[in-house]
């Protein structure tokens, strides 16, 4: 049984929620923080499908309505997320985040994705909307850092009919081995997680995310019941 999301309007909260573990846990998050959460996941013809469904499943476990939207924007083929013709990147943990900004980044996905989630937000009268950015434990996206969540935030002030509406990113400052046991507290079903950007039917295990992943649940001690 997840926990529950009956309640007044005025607790409403969008969460964007991929299926991955961090968006996951924003959503966990949202529940224990008081809020009723309505997701939000976005099929933007990333390589697969397989997110997108562990979306579906993390929703329903925790009782939230989800929203799915199918946005399509051709140019983000240049990102080896959408083009599956491209290779992923495969580097060393070391290396990850610190070699310039990857292929793998989509451009403005986090602009996109959260002007999606205010215009939900406005419309069902939510205040709140999660993100799952972290600055930690990433591969250098430029619209994961604590000045671009600011910046929006400031920009919905003014491109908002009543303003007011915040972006808790409550992941931003923690590294992967944090998120593991703050999931592992608020209980955070990790085996409908998924974080590989390849797809398939298991994580490739060299992309960076499946090695960010990897990591986090290492140095939490907590076996990975994704895998």
């Amino acid at each position: 049984m997840g926990p529950k999301t009956h309640m007044s309007a005025s607790r409403r909260a969008v969460v964007l929620l991929s299926g991955g573990m961090d968006s996951a846990t924003c959503l966990w998050r949202a529940v224990a923080n008081g809020h009723a959460p309505v997701a939000l996941s976005v099929d933007y013809g990333q390589r697969h499908a397989r997110e997108i469904r562990s979306a579906r499943d993390l929703a329903a476990a925790c009782g939230a309505p989800l929203h799915e939207l199918s946005v399509r924007l051709p140019w983000l083929a240049v990102s080896s997320l959408v083009d599956s013709r491209k290779r992923l990147p495969d580097v060393p943990l070391a290396k990850i985040g610190r070699g310039g900004v990857p292929s793998t980044y989509v451009p403005a996905r986090n602009t996109v994705l959260l002007s999606l989630a205010a215009s939900l937000a406005e419309s069902v009268g939510a205040k709140r909307i999660f993100f799952g950015a972290n600055a930690l434990d990433y591969s250098g996206y430029p619209d994961c850092r604590p000045a671009f969540t600011r910046a929006f935030e400031r920009a919905l002030d003014l491109g908002t009919r009543e303003g007011g509406i915040k972006i808790e990113a409550p992941l931003l400052r923690l590294d992967k081995a944090q998120i593991v046991r703050l999931a592992v507290r608020l209980g955070v079903p990790l085996s409908l997680t998924w974080s590989c950007y390849k797809g398939g039917a298991v994580p490739c295990g060299r992309c960076d995310s499946c090695k960010l992943r990897a990591k986090g649940f290492a140095q939490a001690g907590v076996p990975d019941p994704a895998r």
